[in-house]
């Protein structure tokens, strides 16, 4: 039988500037999201959206979730492969489209992982990594836009 797991987060609006939503322009994007255990996070809508650039908004935190998933399980897969990585940072980026009415979707999410290994004869295990992590990653796996991977190696 397949485990189960739950996440609980608490988002709370934070933005009422007085006169709630009584108007498109009278109220802050701003909120707080919450979870026992993490430090608040504060979010906002993106300022292209009358949000507050200073703040992380969904879209934002949707592309660093992906992001996020793929590399651990990408460490985990070289952990366990023998492929020594000393370091890895990515580049993400997500495209999204807006509809005329206001509506929109991520059309694609681009993954660009900079990852140092310690030794040339694991780079094509560490590259064949990446398919796997892809096919393993939770979060990839909830979406409906394609989430790409285009790696780059450093040997040190």
């Amino acid at each position: 039988m397949a485990r189960a797991h739950e996440y609980e987060v608490t988002v709370t609006w934070t933005g009422n500037q007085g006169s709630g939503t009584s108007g498109y322009h009278d109220y802050g994007r701003s909120h707080e999201v919450t979870a026992s255990g993490p430090p608040l996070l504060e979010g906002s809508a993106d300022a292209s959206f009358r949000g507050d650039a200073a703040r992380w908004n969904p879209e934002q935190l949707l592309v660093a979730s992906l992001s996020q998933c793929h590399m651990l399980w990408y460490l985990h897969l070289c952990a366990t492969s023998g492929v020594v990585v000393t370091a890895y940072a990515d580049r993400a980026e997500g495209t999204m489209a807006e509809s005329a009415d206001g509506s929109g979707r991520f059309t694609e999410v681009v993954l660009r992982p900079r990852i140092t290994v310690t030794d040339e004869d694991m780079l094509d295990r560490a590259a064949k990594a990446h398919d796997e992590a892809h096919r393993l990653c939770f979060i990839a796996n909830s979406v409906n836009f394609p989430v790409r991977h285009e790696p780059a190696f450093v040997v040190a």
